[in-house]
């Protein structure tokens, strides 16, 4: 009886579509990264860089939250303003595989350093710690990223406070796992310095800041091109 609420059932729905996308964006350039890591050094007969129990942990514990996060992301204005979607088209759009697939190398290509240096430093041990470190806060950063189009800028960081509350939930689980003992026993843990655990933090960082560069430059050409 009122068709003003169509115009909000139009924008919830783009909202929760965009969300699907945004969710499988993270989850996917996220295992993307994992699996390029895997793969290099496997053709380059180096020890492998995470356990299982490293992907398990990644898997069901520190990734499930900010995807649950990007899933309750609130609609923006600017859903209204795009065209009708063709309900043929599939939600793996080839845009959105390049970005999975471009994300996951970026971020994979934090992680290898991670690993290289720990290799260099103290062995296999180090390196599979220093990789996993690397890719769980990694991808805690990289939720930030998934949560829309542009960048964070423009999005706001309390715009979604779930988002926040995943990432500091991430990061307390992944520093019980690395410095509780008995727990980093249980997860292959390695100690380290706290010069290796500074390396982490900003090697994880580095692939959020250039995304965030990237999306960036793309408002301002976006934004120039609607002038």
């Amino acid at each position: 009886d009122n068709f003003a609420t169509i115009v909000k059932a139009v924008v919830n729905g783009r909202g929760v579509y965009t969300n699907i996308k945004n969710s499988i964006n993270f989850l996917l350039s996220g295992n993307m990264a994992g699996i390029l890591c895997v793969l290099l050094t496997s053709i380059l007969g180096l020890s492998v860089p995470f356990a299982p129990v490293h992907l398990l942990f990644i898997n069901l514990l520190t990734d499930s939250l900010p995807a649950i996060a990007i899933g309750v992301e609130p609609a923006t204005g600017g859903l209204l303003d795009q065209k009708p979607r063709n309900p043929k088209e599939p939600i793996l759009t080839r845009g959105l595989l390049g970005k999975i697939f471009a994300y996951g190398a970026i971020i994979a290509a934090a992680v290898m350093a991670a690993y290289f240096i720990g290799l260099r430093d103290s062995g296999a041990d180090l390196a599979m710690t220093m990789a996993f470190s690397t890719l769980t806060l990694a991808r805690l950063f990289h939720g930030f990223n998934c949560r829309g189009l542009p960048s964070i800028f423009r999005i706001g960081l309390t715009t979604n406070k779930a988002s926040i509350g995943a990432f500091f939930a991430g990061v307390v689980l992944l520093a019980a796992v690395l410095f509780i003992p008995g727990l980093n026993t249980l997860f292959e843990v390695a100690p380290f310095t706290m010069k290796e655990i500074g390396l982490v933090v900003v090697l994880a960082l580095l692939p959020t800041v250039v995304i965030q560069i990237y999306k960036v430059i793309n408002d301002a050409v976006q934004a120039s091109r609607r002038k």
